[in-house]
Order: structure tokens, then C-alpha cells, then sequence
């Protein structure tokens, strides 16, 4: 897919750039039956309080429901279309398998429509094809991949991220994550093979705040730009320093470059072999 560059007509369309869906969608419309509405709460809690900040407002969305479980299992479906999900960056494609039954997917690359998935554990190494991690080779791209068996898939989900399987050991598979991280994953766990669809996603230019707003984003103020009664970088004559060894956020927690977030007593630090790397050398 090509990125689509605009003329500057206006200041925010200098430089901005969207994303030619007309090369890769294949134009169908949402299949009602799997679509759904929700009240937009964003970033606030039972009690209608923000307890996310930068959320809220955007453009009304409609839900698609999205099988991460894949439970049919060897059971081919065929994929009839290509379409635009506002509530992630990966494409999803609408499949009917065998017996008539309709569900939406993320797609990965080299997917394309009338090409046939499935999920199996004796199924063939192509794009889109579900198996045990046990199954799968070394050196293998996959992504949507379980955490526990049956659980659905959890991590490597958004647009042409991937995690590589590393080795096979113990009952165990060792996937480095796009993070760079290195963690084991039960070999029962199932994952789909190949790299998440649109990979030009990271490349598109925003341009102007409005569209950000439009993506229900809200803006982000400058701790050092607030009173000290606000924010630990806040406060001050004029421009300060933080004061501060190390960044803080709003709480008073480390934040930012390059620190350890992480809680220490994680449940799944048994799990990580090797913490992803950091900064610029990442």
C-alpha cells in the first residue's frame, strides 16, 4: 500500500499523509450481524471520573466482534473481504469457513480475498494458518499469539508487528517480542502465522491536532509547563530544570527515558529471558 501525500493547501495538510485503502480494502461493507454499538466512555470509570488521562471525545465508531480464540479448529475458512476496523491499525478480513459460519480476523500480510486459512496443528507454514507453538519452527514469524492454552490470542496484534520463535526448549517457546524482549510462552499456546497486515501504518504523518482529536485523543500538557501543586516537574521562575535525578510522572513514579517501569515482583518475570533493550540501539 502506498502512502497518499497531499498539496498544502492549508497549513495542516503540509506534510500530512493518509493511507491509500482503495489498493488494499476490498470495498465491501460491514457485515451487520457481527457489528455492535457501545457507550463511549473513554478514560473514565464507574463513576464517570478520568482515571485514563488523553482520552476522550473522537469520532462515533461501530464495534466488530473479532475471533482472537480461533476454536474451530480444522475447519477451513475462506476470506471474502478486506476491511477497515476503527478500533485497531491492523486490517481484519470477514471468513466463512466450511459450515457457513461468518467471522472477522486480523489479517496478515499476503492475505489476500478467496485465499483459505485454518487452524490446525497439522496445518502448512502459509500466512494466516494457526497452530501450537510446539508445532512451529524456529525462525518462523507469527503474531496473535496465546499466553495461556485457550485463552485467545493476546500479544502482537497491531499493524506489521511480528515476534519470531527463537528456540524450542522444555516445553517451552522462546519468542523475541517486537519490544526485543525474549519470553517463553507455553508450547501449547497457539499463534497464526506471518506478520500483521499494514505495515505503513507507522509511517503515516498526522498533521494537524484535529485529527488527533478525531482519533479520541486529547492533549498532552508539559509536566514542567504546570504548578508544583500539579506535577513534580512543575513550578519554577521562568524555565527550570526538573529538579530531579530521574523524570517522574504525575504520581511521582519513574517515567520516560529509558527507565525501568516494569513492578519488580511481576507474575510474569518467571517468564522473560532477556528484558528488551531500550533507547536508540534498540
Amino acid at each position: 500500500m502506498s502512502l497518499k501525500q497531499y498539496k498544502p493547501r492549508t497549513p495542516g495538510m503540509r506534510g500530512m499523509s493518509t493511507l491509500n485503502y482503495r489498493e488494499t480494502l476490498s470495498g465491501h461493507k460491514p457485515h451487520k450481524a457481527l457489528m455492535k454499538g457501545k457507550k463511549r466512555d473513554s478514560g473514565r470509570n464507574s463513576h464517570g471520573r478520568i482515571t485514563t488521562r488523553h482520552k476522550g471525545g473522537g469520532h462515533k465508531r461501530v464495534h466488530r466482534e473479532i475471533d482472537f480464540k480461533f476454536d474451530k479448529k480444522n475447519i477451513p475458512a475462506r476470506i471474502v473481504s478486506i476491511e477497515y476496523d476503527p478500533f485497531r491499525s491492523a486490517f481484519i478480513g470477514l471468513a466463512v469457513y466450511a459450515d457457513g459460519e461468518k467471522r472477522y480476523v486480523v489479517l496478515p500480510q499476503k492475505v489476500t480475498v478467496e485465499d483459505t486459512i485454518i487452524a490446525s496443528e497439522s496445518a502448512a507454514l502459509t500466512p494466516g494458518n494457526r497452530l501450537p507453538l510446539g508445532k512451529i519452527p524456529v525462525g518462523t514469524f507469527v503474531y496473535n499469539i496465546e499466553l495461556k492454552p485457550g485463552n485467545g490470542g493476546k500479544m502482537v496484534r497491531s499493524a506489521g508487528s511480528f515476534a519470531e520463535v527463537i528456540a524450542q526448549d522444555a516445553g517451552y517457546t522462546h519468542l523475541k517480542m517486537p519490544s526485543t524482549e525474549v519470553r517463553r510462552v507455553i508450547d501449547t499456546c497457539w499463534a497464526s502465522v506471518g506478520e500483521v497486515s499494514n505495515p505503513e501504518h507507522r509511517l503515516v504523518v498526522i498533521g494537524k491536532a484535529g485529527r488527533t482529536r478525531w482519533k479520541g485523543i486529547r492533549p498532552t500538557v508539559r509536566g514542567t509547563a504546570m504548578n508544583p501543586v500539579d506535577h513534580p516537574h512543575g513550578g519554577g521562575e521562568g524555565r527550570q530544570g526538573r529538579g530531579h535525578r530521574r523524570a517522574r510522572s504525575m504520581w511521582g513514579k519513574p517515567t520516560g527515558k529509558g527507565q525501568k517501569t516494569r513492578t519488580p515482583k511481576k507474575y510474569s518475570n518467571v517468564f522473560i529471558v532477556s528484558r528488551r533493550k531500550v533507547g536508540k540501539r534498540k
